[in-house]
């Protein structure tokens, strides 16, 4: 039971840091600059909806697909690693060529686009960093065909993000309006800075089971 707890936690924590809802809330408004609040409301279900499938689909079947292709669990936490430390470092210090979005204004006669799946869903809520958790939280369970209490831990822990993201999501004027926007820019910076430490953790630990597989030490 105190594994679970501590998988629980764990996978939480870096979903929620790697998901970064205050990285995606600007982009949200950005888009459905214009909508009323229902509209917000649909978008922000539908998009975090897509995105749970996403990691499902992963989470049961991306050990498999390591199988399939051939490739290492240490390799991918090492390469998980590398991302989170890029997608880290990226929000602890942003430039003005990372903003992804700029949309057209809608006309008021035109149905509005739809952004649930892209870029909202994909690859802003279920991009590399995620897919790296997600596949390297399922690579510290021992045989996950026989341990499924583990991996609906991890399941529950995605599901309990993509809550909050959603919550984030409803609440995305106010929230805006009560810390502004340099209250996301400072959280934004420090939820980068943890990002990057997980990163760093994550390729160490890989290196280290590299090494050890091969009796290197």
């Amino acid at each position: 039971m105190e594994k679970q707890i501590t998988l629980f936690f764990a996978t939480f924590t870096t979903m929620l840091a790697v998901v970064n809802p205050l990285e995606v809330l600007p982009v949200f408004l950005k888009l459905l600059q214009g909508q009323d609040d229902q509209y917000h409301r649909k978008v922000a279900f539908k998009s975090c909806l897509y995105a749970l499938i996403l990691i499902f689909f992963f989470l049961i079947f991306g050990t498999f697909t390591l199988k399939v292709f051939g490739v290492n669990l240490s390799m991918i936490r090492v390469v998980g690693g590398i991302i989170l430390m890029r997608i880290g470092f990226n929000l602890f210090s942003p430039s003005p060529s990372d903003t992804m979005l700029n949309p057209q204004s809608n006309g008021s006669g035109s149905s509005p686009k739809d952004y649930s799946f892209v870029p909202l869903a994909m690859p802003l809520m279920f991009g590399p960093g995620v897919l790296a958790t997600v596949i390297s939280m399922t690579s510290t369970v021992k045989h996950p065909e026989h341990n499924l209490g583990m991996i609906a831990t991890i399941a529950l822990a995605c599901l309990l993000t993509m809550v909050v993201i959603y919550l984030v999501l409803f609440f995305a004027k106010k929230i805006t309006q009560k810390i502004g926007a340099n209250g996301i820019d400072a959280a934004s910076r420090i939820v980068g800075f943890f990002v990057a430490a997980m990163g760093m953790g994550l390729i160490f630990h890989g290196l280290v089971e590299f090494f050890q597989s091969y009796h290197l030490f």
